[in-house]
C-alpha cells in the first residue's frame, strides 16, 4: 500500500535527500524543508520504494501539498 507524505506547513523545499526509485527504510530523511530559518526533515514513515517525488529543491510549497509518495 503506498504512503503519501504531505506538508505539514508552509515551507521552501531547501534541500532534496532521495530520487524516485530510491530505496528508504523508516526512519530515513527525504527532504529538507525551511520555514523562518529553521531547517525541517520530512521524515519517511515507512519501508519501500520512492515511487514519486513532487517536489524539487527551491518550491515554495504549503500544507498539505503532496511530496513524495512511497510504496
Amino acid at each position: 500500500m503506498a504512503e503519501e507524505i504531505r506538508a505539514e506547513m508552509v515551507a521552501n523545499v531547501w534541500k532534496v535527500v532521495v530520487a524516485e526509485g530510491d530505496e528508504v527504510e523508516d526512519g530515513d530523511t527525504l527532504v529538507i524543508l525551511e520555514s523562518m530559518k529553521m531547517e525541517i526533515p520530512v521524515i519517511a514513515e515507512t519501508s519501500g520504494r520512492v515511487a514519486t517525488l513532487e517536489v524539487s529543491e527551491g518550491d515554495v510549497i504549503q500544507e498539505g501539498d503532496l511530496i513524495a509518495v512511497i510504496e
